[in-house]
């Protein structure tokens, strides 16, 4: 009954999938199945994963259907009581699993466990970015404004919970909606939150690595914000109270998170937009969280006025500092925490 579903769909070529795979035949706990969700054109990939001589991994073959299709399908080829996703460009610690499970096992009423992640680039190394989310008390206003979980790398969730929020169409079963090309895992999360009684609860430890490389900096805002904005209309229906009071502010995040993808892939003039929209959207954010905010603003200001050279020798060196930082608390932090679960 330990047993965990790991699900990692591979659609191109990618040269970081031996990392992601060997992350998880590197796990602690070993009790899990890896499930490779294949589209037919990645032969090359196929041929990496072919290389592993492990019983635990399972290749599953399908008609390219996009990211939310994947998990679709291996939810239902799935054989364990826990699902996790991996995106083939990011990798875990060995602990993740182990650290996860433990904490829903002691947390009967917890649906879907999360980490913290740490960003880092194309050459495995780290950023200086950790993403920190909020980790208990999380309520539907959490997720539907700040999304907790904050990539789908992150969750283990109860296969139980996904059964809850399952739904048909033409005879077919369904867990994301494959009619979204971004946001599924975030329309997923709120229907959890709205039309089940599961939890959502983090653990402390940053166990996932989070992967920005140039493709995933190259940012269609709009395709984006249009699919954000079809998930809080779906939400309208379901939960229009939390809408009405909550909607602007989450709208508002969005942008500003948007504002900050487009700074990083360098879209000076759509990033100070953005900037200026999130906050004549619902000025709050100001003051809710205003280090981050004015960072947003200052960032934005300076990509527009500063030559780009002076901007990325700036921004790499502020970067390195938190790098630093970011290294020296997690070695801390392990040291204090090895074989110890944190709740």
């Amino acid at each position: 009954m330990n047993l965990v579903s790991i699900i990692m769909s591979v659609y191109d070529t990618n040269r970081h999938l031996l990392k992601a795979i060997d992350s998880v035949l590197n796990q602690t706990m070993p009790d899990f199945e890896l499930l490779v969700i294949y589209d037919q054109s990645s032969y090359d990939s196929m041929d990496i994963c072919r290389l592993y001589q492990d019983s635990r991994i399972r290749i599953i073959q399908q008609n390219r259907v996009g990211m939310s299709g994947a998990k679709n399908t291996g939810i239902m080829h799935a054989k364990g009581s826990y699902i996790a996703f991996l995106n083939a460009t990011d990798y875990w610690a060995p602990e993740k699993l182990e650290i996860q499970l433990q904490h829903l096992h002691k947390n009967p009423k917890i649906g879907v466990s999360y980490c913290p992640s740490i960003f880092v680039d194309d050459n495995d190394k780290i950023l200086g970015i950790k993403q920190s989310p909020k980790l208990t008390n999380i309520k539907i206003e959490d997720i539907f404004c700040r999304n907790p979980i904050s990539n789908g790398s992150t969750p283990i969730i109860r296969k139980s919970v996904l059964k809850d929020i399952r739904y048909f169409k033409h005879n077919q079963e369904y867990y994301f909606d494959e009619t979204l090309k971004h946001s599924e895992d975030f329309d997923c999360w709120l229907r959890i939150a709205t039309q089940s009684n599961w939890g959502f609860e983090g653990v402390k430890l940053a166990l996932t690595y989070y992967r920005v490389n140039d493709n995933s900096l190259t940012v269609n805002v709009v395709n984006q914000f249009n699919s954000w904005k079809r998930v809080r209309n779906n939400l309208q229906k379901i939960a229009p109270d939390y809408v009405a009071q909550w909607g602007k502010l989450a709208e508002a995040y969005q942008l500003r998170y948007l504002c900050r993808c487009a700074i990083r892939s360098r879209d000076n003039a759509i990033a100070l937009k953005l900037a200026l929209m999130a906050i004549t959207t619902n000025c709050r954010i100001i003051y809710k969280e205003p280090i981050r905010t004015l960072n947003t603003l200052i960032c934005a200001g300076l990509i527009n006025l500063l030559p780009r050279v002076i901007y990325c020798y700036l921004e790499t060196s502020v970067m390195q500092s938190i790098a630093l930082i970011n290294n020296l608390m997690t070695s801390i932090s392990y040291s204090n925490n090895h074989n110890k679960y944190e709740a």
